[in-house]
């Protein structure tokens, strides 16, 4: 359950669009993103027109099978070339964006929150320059096809591989945050995979405005290799119902946004989706936990970007702190900072024991305050300065609680034993489970990643932030002289099963 207004509930690493990109694109029919019929309603034609996109992504990712290492990144290179020149284009585009958006918050329609994710310029830390550098970036990562995983021989002349291979053709699907079309693109190529991409009609203008410099890119001599197919953009919901359906082009949906949204794609499709509903993070104060590293784990965990689907949402105490001066300070830091605290019955009695809920206590930031838990509070993720705070008689407890009421993506222990550390981190079914850090660190590109397509509490080929690695499969490559399974068996001849060392002639082999 999900409490906060709009979010995309990604780490803050994102962008934009514009109206004058779409009509830019307009004037090259190889470059304008698929549309429905102009009603927004499903046609025949539209459906046809859906079916050759997909067919196309679906070409497109067989081509990039062959495209080397060097043809990857020289088509990289051409993206930020291409971004550095158009610039002005989409910072125009995302400004007619902001300003629809604005208009929107105004009349209460749309959340301050996600007004400010679709800015990419100079307001927000100028996340068009760090777009920029996030291309170079992804770049110069190593390339994740053609790894090999696995070497065995199975007889003289009968060897075995297991080598990384791209996905095939993904199926991106986000709202606000316009970078995602450069970031997603520039994963997807690099793992040499094709894309089809869809993002929330708030950002249209930009969305629209990057594609177009996108695709002018792949047009360029130097990124040939990489086919322009490989990345396409739709605009309506019809055309992402459409494609829901084409199990026989798409490999794999992700979906970036809402609970809504992830809940509406996870049950509308056969295609394998990677993904997650909800970010219902929790961080477990333990015992021996030191007051220092408490305060700014818990901080950090809460206020730094309380939107992210890594933030905390939900606090355990140990009970042995309820009351402490630890119990004490932590909750005093929360209100300070404009945290509202939502508490069960034991850390409600402790906190109004030490005036934390006096009325005549001076006013809070953001009129923070300490208040009785709602039923629903420790399975509701605020994405706001509000956190759901409780009391745990044991370690075991709080385990239990987090298995309960958790969603399996980040969890924290904050605590001097290294025993429980461990213990906590092997029991909590989570994809990220850290020791005296913040859950704010479950992001890609905190990772290392380069970026991040997506988070992912599925237990499948990839879980938690999923970068580069996360974007390959793998297939076995046998190398024979003519042999047949009928060669093999009692009074035949016998399977050696030896493995094959996998030095730089063997990896050689299978870099392109």
């Amino acid at each position: 359950m999900r409490k906060g207004g709009d979010s995309d509930k990604q780490v803050d690493q994102s962008s934009s669009s514009s109206s004058s990109a779409t009509s830019a694109t307009s004037s090259s029919p190889s470059m304008t993103p698929a549309t429905a019929t102009n009603n927004g309603s499903s046609s025949s034609g539209s459906a046809i027109a859906i079916e050759d996109l997909a067919r196309r992504a679906r070409s497109a990712s067989h081509a990039l099978q062959s495209a080397t290492a060097a043809q990857k990144s020289a088509a990289l290179r051409s993206i930020h070339a291409a971004l550095q020149a158009h610039s002005d284009t989409v910072l125009a585009a995302n400004r007619l964006d902001l300003d629809a958006a604005a208009a929107e918050v105004a009349t209460g329609k749309m959340s301050q929150s996600l007004l400010k994710r679709l800015d990419l310029g100079p307001a927000t830390g100028d996340k068009y320059q760090s777009l920029l550098q996030g291309v170079l970036d992804v770049e110069q990562l190593p390339d994740p096809t053609g790894q090999v995983e696995l070497a065995k021989r199975l007889d003289e002349g009968l060897d075995l591989y297991r080598v990384s291979t791209p996905i095939g053709v993904l199926l991106i699907i986000f709202e606000a945050r316009p970078e995602v079309v450069i970031q997603i693109s520039c994963l997807a190529i690099k793992s040499g995979n094709a894309v089809i991409l869809k993002g929330g009609k708030e950002a249209s203008r930009s969305n629209g405005a990057l594609y177009h410099a996108l695709r002018s890119a792949l047009a360029q001599p130097e990124g040939s290799g990489v086919p322009a197919d490989a990345v396409q953009l739709v605009e309506t919901r019809t055309e992402i119902d459409s494609l829901l359906k084409m199990d026989q082009y798409i490999d794999l949906v992700i979906p970036r946004g809402s609970n809504q949204l992830v809940r509406h794609i996870q049950s509308s499709t056969r295609i394998p989706v990677l993904g997650h509903a909800d970010g219902l993070c929790a961080t477990y104060i333990d015992a021996s936990a030191d007051v220092a590293k408490t305060i700014h784990v818990v901080i950090d965990a809460k206020t730094s970007y309380p939107a992210a689907c890594n933030s905390t949402e939900t606090i355990l105490f140990h009970a042995s702190l309820v009351p402490s001066d630890l119990f004490v300070k932590t909750l005093t830091a929360l209100l300070d900072a404009g945290v509202s605290v939502e508490a069960d019955p034991r850390v409600l009695a402790a906190a109004t024991a030490a005036g934390l809920t006096s009325s005549s206590s001076p006013p809070r930031k953001n009129g923070a305050t300490v208040s009785a838990a709602s039923p629903d509070a420790f399975d509701t993720e605020f994405l706001t300065l509000r956190v759901a705070v409780a009391a745990v008689d044991t370690l075991d407890g709080a385990i239990a609680h987090i298995n309960a009421h958790g969603s399996r993506h980040t969890d924290a222990i904050v605590t001097e034993d290294a025993e429980a550390a461990e213990a906590f981190m092997r029991r909590v079914d989570a994809a990220g489970v850290f020791w005296n850090a913040s859950t704010r660190f479950a992001d890609g590109f905190r990772y290392g990643f380069g970026a991040e397509i997506g988070v992912s509490t599925n237990k499948t080929h990839a879980r938690g932030p999923v970068g580069l690695e996360g974007l390959v499969i793998y297939k076995y490559r046998l190398y024979g002289s003519g042999q047949g399974t009928l060669d093999y068996g009692e009074g035949k001849k016998r399977y050696l099963h030896q493995p094959i060392a996998i030095d730089d002639a063997v990896s050689k082999k299978f870099r392109q």
